[in-house]
């Protein structure tokens, strides 16, 4: 039975997807009218270069419960998700990519982890089909390295897939950050957060649009946007060197004295190392302030620069 008091919000950002928007669509839009709320899906085009939006203008025209946002340029995943959620009116935001490498079944889940009282239910992977060796060990990795440096509790081997309730969605737009990692937020809000298991598949069609670059890009936003350790780290690696410069320099002496070694040797090594590890500090320290020279220029976390199906 439809239950017409409240409403869901699908956000799907997309960026140059020609290849699966229709199926994609055709999937989606069956999951969730099977769950028996009204629901609107909202499409963010993240400034494709293909036929994408060709493919999401025929969508709207024939779906009235269809909305479209289109970037004059690619912004970028998180900035693509922002943009959606200040445009959905939903009781309960719902998170997924338009690949189908996360079931839209599995949505039918995360509503009912919702009704049941969760304020954030998160997909979380079991297994993940399709993906390279590489890829899997890297990401085993990170979540692992992110969760250790955090300040704030991030779900391992999880995505952005995910539902937000109206209240926390909220609090989520009031933080406009530029770089943005919404794992991280939705940690540091510290709301009632339930996991939903499943197997995450391989792409239906196209090519991944997260390349190594943007990997590292979001990688570094979730590290340095919610742990100061790699500041703090660089000051107890010093204090390590120091102690470490000390006892070489001892042992320097002593090959000196006793091998025949020249001292000097020793030294340019120290000398070297100390100058490469002063230039990953000034690193570290300059990858923060780049994060706050992009705050503080105020320009708008992104363009629209066509709707459809909107006031």
């Amino acid at each position: 039975m439809e239950n017409k008091e409240k409403l869901l919000s699908l956000v799907v950002p997309v960026f140059n997807e020609e290849s699966v928007i229709d199926e994609s669509f055709a999937q989606m839009d069956k999951a969730m009218s099977d769950i028996g709320y009204p629901y609107e899906i909202i499409y963010v085009n993240d400034g494709s270069r293909d036929t994408t939006m060709k493919h999401l203008r025929a969508i709207a025209k024939e779906n009235s419960h269809v909305k479209v946002l289109s970037f004059s340029r690619n912004f970028g995943h998180q900035l693509a998700v922002t943009c959606g959620m200040d445009a959905a009116r939903g009781d309960a935001l719902i998170i997924i990519d338009v690949d189908l490498q996360d079931p839209p079944e599995t949505i039918a889940e995360l509503v009912k982890a919702w009704e049941n009282g969760a304020d954030i239910a998160y997909g979380k992977r079991l297994k993940r089909e399709g993906e390279t060796v590489f890829k899997k060990f890297t990401a085993f990795c990170y979540y692992r390295l992110l969760s250790s440096m955090s300040a704030y509790p991030i779900p391992l081997d999880t995505g952005d897939f995910r539902l937000l309730d109206r209240k926390v969605a909220d609090v989520f737009l009031q933080m406009r950050e530029h770089n943005r990692f919404l794992r991280g937020m939705s940690g540091w809000m510290g709301f009632e957060a339930v996991p939903v298991e499943y197997v995450r598949h391989e792409r239906f069609a196209g090519q991944t649009k997260y390349t190594l670059k943007k990997m590292l890009k979001l990688a570094m936003d979730g590290i340095i946007g919610f742990s100061d350790k790699p500041l703090t780290l660089s000051g107890y690696f010093g204090i390590f060197v120091c102690v470490l410069s000390v006892l070489g320099l001892i042992a320097s002496v002593i090959c000196a004295c006793t091998c025949g070694l020249p001292a000097w040797i020793w030294g340019l090594c120290g000398v070297v190392f100390l100058i490469g590890m002063l230039f990953i500090a000034l690193g570290v320290q300059g990858a923060y302030m780049n994060r706050m020279y992009d705050e503080i220029k105020g320009r708008p976390l992104y363009i629209v620069g066509e709707k459809i199906n909107l006031d």
